[in-house]
């Protein structure tokens, strides 16, 4: 099995949704973290899991700099996005989105939980 990971800074903004009154409801920003982790059984025609150009391209093409509402059609909280953008990401099986220093939210393919060890 081959792994490969990539990890990228972005900077997003966007306006939570919640069941109850919290500050993140009001439109705010992060400098997130993201990792985003693929694996492979094979490599491609190009030796590769997947190309890091393409990881790079489906995130921060997408969400840096960005309003993140106008992206996704989904409360775009840490945890959803992780999931997201494990979904845009040939052979991705786990992404870490970190969004400020002390808040961090993964999501694991199922089938994968023992590979996310």
């Amino acid at each position: 099995m081959y792994y490969v990971s990539k990890r990228m800074e972005i900077a997003m903004a966007h306006q939570l949704t919640t069941s109850y009154d919290k500050r993140c409801r009001n439109l705010h920003g992060h400098n997130a973290i993201v990792t985003v982790y693929c694996c492979s059984e094979q490599l491609n025609t190009d030796g590769m899991v997947v190309d890091f150009k393409k990881i790079k391209d489906a995130v921060t093409g997408r969400l840096d700099h960005a309003y993140v509402n106008d992206v996704v059609d989904f409360n775009p909280t840490a945890e959803n996005l992780a999931r997201w953008i494990c979904e845009q990401i040939p052979n991705c099986y786990k992404v870490k989105f970190q969004e400020s220093e002390g808040n961090v939210a993964v999501y694991v393919k199922e089938g994968y939980e023992q590979a996310a060890l």
